[in-house]
C-alpha cells in the first residue's frame, strides 16, 4: 500500500507563489551562474527564476512559519524553495528561544544534502551552525570538515564567520589548516575568503598564519587570503619571496 503524504496548506502557499513568480530568463541565467552541467558542482540543480530579494522579502511575511513546515521546504528540487527555507530557518533561530535555537541548529544539519550549493551554504553557515555553537563545543564543525561532501565541508568553514566577528579566530585557523589541501576550487576560495575576514580584524594574525603556509596552499586560496595585503607585499607572496 502506498504512503500518501499531505502538504500543509501553508506549504502548499508558498509552493504555489514561487511558481508564479518565478522568471525564465533568470532561471536560464541561473543555470549557467551556478554550474548545473554533468560533472559540475551544482550538476542536476533546477531552478525556477527568483531573486534573492524576493525571496528575504517572501521569508518575512512568512516570518511565524512553523518549524515542521519549514522542513518540508528545504527537500526541494528546486533551489530558490531550499534558498527560502534557509532565510526562513534564520529568521526563525533569531527571534526563537533556546528550544527553537536548537530545533533549527539540528534541522540544518539533518538536511545538509539539501543545503548543496556555495550561496545556500554561505547565507546560512555562520547565522546558524556558527551561531548556535558559539558558546559551546565545536566539535561538529571539525566534524564537518572531514566530510567527504563538499557543502559539508564549505558550511564547516563559513560557520567559523560567526566566531570571526566576535574576534575569536582559532577555529577558524584551525578548520583552514584542516582544509589547506582540499581538492575542491570552492573549498580553496571559501578558506581564502574566511583568512581575510581574520585580516579584516587582525592583520597580524593572518599573515602569521598564512606566512608558514603559503607554499602549501593551492593558488586560489592564497590569492583570496592576501587579497588586503599591501600590493609590494602580495607580490612577494605570489612569487614565493618571503
Amino acid at each position: 500500500m502506498s504512503i500518501i503524504r499531505f502538504m500543509s496548506p501553508i506549504v502548499k502557499k508558498i509552493k504555489t507563489e514561487l511558481k508564479k513568480t518565478g522568471d525564465k530568463k533568470i532561471a536560464a541565467h541561473s543555470l549557467k551562474f551556478f554550474k548545473t552541467k554533468k560533472g559540475e558542482y551544482g550538476e542536476g540543480d533546477k531552478f525556477l527564476g527568483i531573486r534573492v530579494p524576493v525571496l528575504r522579502k517572501i521569508a518575512k511575511t512568512y516570518q511565524d512559519i512553523a518549524i515542521n513546515d519549514i522542513s518540508e521546504l528545504i527537500k526541494s528540487k528546486w533551489h530558490e524553495q531550499r534558498l527560502l527555507s534557509v532565510l526562513m530557518m534564520i529568521n526563525a533561530f533569531k527571534k526563537g528561544d533556546q528550544n527553537i535555537k536548537k530545533a533549527i541548529y539540528e534541522l540544518y544539519l539533518e538536511n545538509t544534502e539539501f543545503i548543496n550549493n556555495w550561496d545556500i551554504v554561505d547565507i546560512s553557515a555562520s547565522n546558524i551552525a556558527g551561531a548556535y555553537l558559539e558558546n559551546k563545543d565545536k566539535k561538529p564543525i571539525y566534524d564537518l570538515a572531514l566530510s567527504k561532501n563538499l557543502w559539508e565541508r564549505r558550511i564547516s568553514i563559513i560557520s567559523t564567520h560567526h566566531f570571526i566577528k566576535n574576534n575569536d579566530f582559532k577555529n577558524a585557523l584551525n578548520i583552514s589548516d584542516i582544509l589547506i589541501k582540499d581538492k575542491e576550487d570552492l573549498i580553496h576560495k571559501a578558506v581564502g575568503w574566511t583568512l581575510r575576514e581574520v585580516g579584516k580584524r587582525s592583520l597580524k594574525t593572518e599573515e602569521e598564519f598564512v606566512k608558514n603556509r603559503y607554499k602549501n596552499m593551492p593558488r586560489t586560496m592564497l590569492r583570496y587570503a592576501i587579497e588586503r595585503f599591501e600590493e609590494n607585499k602580495r607580490k612577494k607572496y605570489l612569487k614565493g619571496e618571503i
